[in-house]
């Protein structure tokens, strides 16, 4: 066996896990940007639903209210904005000729 040909399967044994697919469960080391925004929108609802239903029961002042609709608010405008430029991409991609 030639010196060249061991050192080609140690580069190659050493870059193997570097091209390896990620398991689709998301506990490939990375964290997806995409799937982590997504949470945060939905915490984000879900902690102005769970303030909306103290204030309605008078667990919560309006200030917490105000607050917390103005985030959401925030929150679903920016999703509608992604959304919003993922299909304008979308539409430029078709638009291109093959």
């Amino acid at each position: 066996m030639d010196i060249r040909s061991t050192l080609a399967t140690q580069g190659y044994a050493a870059t193997r896990p570097a091209t390896a697919p990620k398991p689709p469960d998301g506990s490939g080391g990375a964290s997806n940007p995409l799937l982590e925004a997504g949470k945060s929108f939905a915490e984000t609802l879900s902690e102005s639903e769970q303030v909306a239903k103290a204030a309605m029961t008078g667990q919560a002042d309006t200030q917490a209210l105000v607050m917390a609709l103005a985030q959401s608010e925030l929150a679903v405008e920016t999703a509608v904005t992604v959304r919003d430029k993922v299909v304008e991409a979308y539409q430029e991609i078709l638009r291109m000729p093959v």
